[in-house]
Parts: C-alpha cells; sequence; structure tokens
C-alpha cells in the first residue's frame, strides 16, 4: 500500500486506481499521460510482462473512454536486453493502442535507438506517437533539426540524467539557455506537436508568447504532484495540460527520486511526515 505522503506523487499500485485519478483531474480540464512504472529490466519475461500490461491499459481506457495516454520508458519494455526485444514490444503497443504513445528518453547510449523507433513509428501511425527530448544534451539542435517535419509529438525537458561534461550542458543557467534556444526553435520549425515538459514558470511563459507570435499549437505537461494548482489554472485559461501520472507496484524508488530533486519536494513531504 502507498502511503499518504508518496500518494502524493503515485496515483496507485493499480491502473484502476490511475485511472480514476485520470477522471478527477479530467474534471478540471487536464487531461492525464499514465506510466506504468518500471525500467532497466535485464530479463525478457519482465519487459514481455510490462508491454502486456501496457496493452491491457490502453485496452481499459478505451472502454472507460478516458481523456489520457500512455508513456513508456524504453528500457522498461527491453531496450536493457536488446535493441530487438524494445522493438518488438514498442510494436506490439502502438499497434494495440487507440491512445497516443509517449517514448520517453533515457540515458545517452539510448538516444539513437529511440529516436529511430520514434520515427518509424511516426510515419507508421501518421503521428499517433510521440518522444522526448532532452535540452542538456548537446546534440540536441541536430535531433530536433531531424524531427522538425515528422509527424507525432516532441516533448522538451530539461533533462534529468547526470550525462558526461562532453555531451552534456551541467550548469542549470545553461541548461536554461539551452531550453529556451531549442524551445524557440521548435515554434519556428514545427507545425504541430510541441509539448513543453517543464514546472518552470519562465520556460512555460515563453511558450505562451512563442504561441502567441507563430500560432503553433503546444500543450504543457507536468509531474503529478508538482504545482498542481498551476496546472489547474492553466486548463482554466484554455492551455492545453498534461499530467504525467505514474503508478505500479515500483512507487518507492520513483518518489525518492521525486523528493530528492526538488528541496520543495522534500519540504512538502515533511510537512505531510509531521502533520502540519
Amino acid at each position: 500500500m502507498i502511503p499518504p505522503i508518496a500518494s502524493n506523487f503515485v496515483a496507485g499500485e493499480t491502473p484502476e486506481a490511475a485511472m480514476d485519478h485520470v477522471d478527477d483531474i479530467n474534471d478540471r480540464g487536464v487531461d492525464g499521460i499514465l506510466n506504468l512504472l518500471g525500467e532497466h529490466y535485464d530479463e525478457r519475461a519482465n519487459a514481455d510482462a510490462d508491454a502486456d500490461a501496457y496493452i491491457d491499459l490502453v485496452h481499459d481506457l478505451a472502454d472507460r473512454n478516458t481523456d489520457a495516454c500512455i508513456s513508456i520508458k524504453p528500457s522498461q519494455i527491453g531496450l536493457s536486453i536488446s535493441d530487438d526485444a524494445f522493438e518488438e514490444n514498442l510494436a506490439r503497443i502502438v499497434d494495440a493502442a487507440d491512445c497516443f504513445v509517449w517514448i520517453d528518453m533515457e540515458d545517452h547510449p539510448t538516444t539513437d535507438v529511440t529516436l529511430d523507433a520514434f520515427e518509424r513509428h511516426a510515419r507508421e501511425t501518421e503521428g499517433n506517437v510521440g518522444v522526448c527530448i532532452q535540452a542538456n544534451l548537446k546534440r540536441t539542435r541536430d535531433d530536433l533539426e531531424r524531427l522538425a517535419d515528422l509527424p507525432g509529438k516532441v516533448r522538451l525537458v530539461k533533462g534529468a540524467y547526470d550525462e558526461p561534461n562532453d555531451i552534456a550542458y551541467k550548469n542549470k543557467a545553461r541548461v536554461d539557455e539551452a531550453y529556451e534556444e531549442y524551445l524557440t526553435y521548435m515554434f519556428e520549425a514545427f507545425d504541430d506537436g510541441i509539448a513543453v515538459g517543464s514546472h518552470d514558470p519562465q520556460m512555460i511563459d515563453l511558450a505562451t508568447e512563442l504561441h502567441d507570435e507563430h500560432g503553433t499549437p503546444f500543450e504543457i505537461q507536468m509531474l503529478m504532484g508538482v504545482r498542481e494548482q498551476a496546472q489547474f489554472e492553466l486548463a482554466a485559461e484554455d492551455y492545453d495540460v498534461y499530467q504525467y501520472i505514474p503508478y505500479g507496484n515500483k512507487w518507492f524508488s520513483y518518489f525518492y527520486r521525486r523528493i530528492r530533486e526538488r528541496k520543495g519536494n522534500a519540504l512538502f513531504a515533511l510537512r505531510a511526515i509531521i502533520g502540519r
């Protein structure tokens, strides 16, 4: 059972609990992106089992008529085992899904195979898949130029992996500068399919300004449990807002990362624990 404090960041251990959470935020104008927690499997049976769970989930979403899509980590469905395992399981999920399918981006050795898989499925599904791109990687401008004319969506995030200095920007101010540069390029070069994956008010304000200037459609994506009031306020202003919603029995490591990565999250957890 997930303790109350962790349940601020994780919707529950079952798909039913996650879909119930989506129903709640749908009522406030926010759509859901469901992510079954799990990653870096080294046994094919585990990867296949989570792929099966995603296939069951997309069927449940269709039956329930819930405003949600899914997001998958490549190492969760086989990339840590082999490229073939990942590609086979991703194809099974995409083929089964009526909803939109996001492919998360993990550490830098996985970038090329992830982008190749996205490009193939983006063309085959006429844009029913999306991929995440990380602003801290120095290669990202070239990747965006490759993706600009493809169907589908691209989620721009700052990047959470501890990458080597020679391939990634390490300074926060430099990462912010890169994010602004890449976001500006996307609004200029992309016809559609821009997702602003950030809780940073500065980046969200920039996106709204670029939208006003270029008219390019975009959506805002934030994590469950982080700046949720801002999510609802943006939705009330008629922006397309999506909440990334983790669920599953592997909740502890995810919750621990959320607490470690942001001082505000740690203070939030402490206040909840001491009952203030």
